[in-house]
């Protein structure tokens, strides 16, 4: 059994084609732009959209601990009585309440992938095991990838690298592509903004490369965070170094999406107050043209 907190269907920027995305909760890094902040924790969490609620206190009697109470502000919880039995989120109408954090089994998880296969064949896809980080959950994603290996099925896996080299390894063995973040290339503002060293991510990027195995190079670009000259001509210059076939960064442009999801969590985005904003034209085209001087191309978003 695994927390997953998503299962995406139809997911078209999760690598080719059409693809099935599972999100496995649970992440080392903490990014302060981080746009599924529910999927950080390992644990299950209860979110809460005031917009939502019409105030039926239909959650408030149904809370078998008794941890709910209706303010002013909406539903409050007193989080040291909910056990995070769902109860709220399984009889509220109007969906103000939902649990991120639900076990599934692997039998389950294959069932629902095969489900998708007939669109997997037709557009080339498959399917893309996502986070969090899915290399956090080795053992539950080695058998995932084992089984749709058996079955024919495209395997991708979208991580941050920051693991074990030997779990990296065995994960190459038994997929067809990794989807990778590169955030920042200066470790010490990698660890603050991202809450870990950078170091270990490098050296796993390095050694896939070498090993000859396909991986596609993504880049959040954040005014402020990374979009700096200085960073772009950091990160040009380490994956030129790389032997590396595909020769694309996709840079995509920051929002902050995750906001919206930190007050559904109670939890706080940016709590630093980072100063972070959307690139504008002429940074992207300075930025794209740093990798076009390095013989990388740009695509923009995806």
């Amino acid at each position: 059994m695994g927390l997953i907190f998503d299962i995406k269907r139809y997911a078209i920027n999760d690598g080719p084609g059409i693809r099935t995305t599972i999100f496995m909760k649970g992440c080392p890094l903490s990014c302060v732009w981080c746009h599924n902040p529910e999927g950080l924790s390992c644990r299950k969490q209860k979110l809460y959209t005031k917009k939502k609620c019409i105030g039926c206190n239909t959650c408030v009697k149904a809370c078998p601990q008794k941890a709910l109470t209706w303010t002013s502000e909406g539903i409050v919880t007193d989080r040291s009585l909910c056990d995070l039995c769902g109860t709220c989120a399984e009889v509220c109408p109007s969906m103000a309440m939902e649990i991120s954090g639900t076990e599934y089994s692997i039998d389950y998880l294959m069932k629902e992938i095969g489900k998708e296969t007939v669109f997997m064949d037709r557009s080339e896809g498959g399917v893309t095991f996502c986070g969090g980080e899915p290399l956090l959950h080795p053992e539950m994603l080695l058998e995932l990838l084992r089984r749709c290996g058996e079955l024919g099925i495209h395997r991708a896996v979208d991580t941050t690298l920051f693991a074990r080299p030997e779990i990296v390894r065995e994960v190459m063995e038994h997929s067809e592509l990794f989807l990778v973040d590169l955030k920042q290339m200066d470790t010490v503002k990698h660890e603050l903004y991202c809450g870990v060293p950078n170091e270990l991510i490098l050296s796993n990027l390095r050694l896939i490369a070498e090993a000859g195995y396909k991986f596609h190079i993504r880049i959040p670009l954040i005014e402020g965070i990374n979009a700096d000259e200085e960073n772009m001509v950091q990160s040009a210059a380490f994956l030129s170094s790389l032997p590396w076939e595909h020769r694309t960064v996709n840079l995509l442009l920051y929002h902050d999406i995750g906001k919206s999801k930190h007050d559904k969590l109670g939890t706080i985005y940016n709590p630093n107050q980072y100063p972070m904003a959307t690139p504008s034209e002429e940074t992207v085209q300075r930025c794209t043209d740093i990798f076009n001087r390095y013989g990388i191309d740009v695509i923009i978003g995806g």
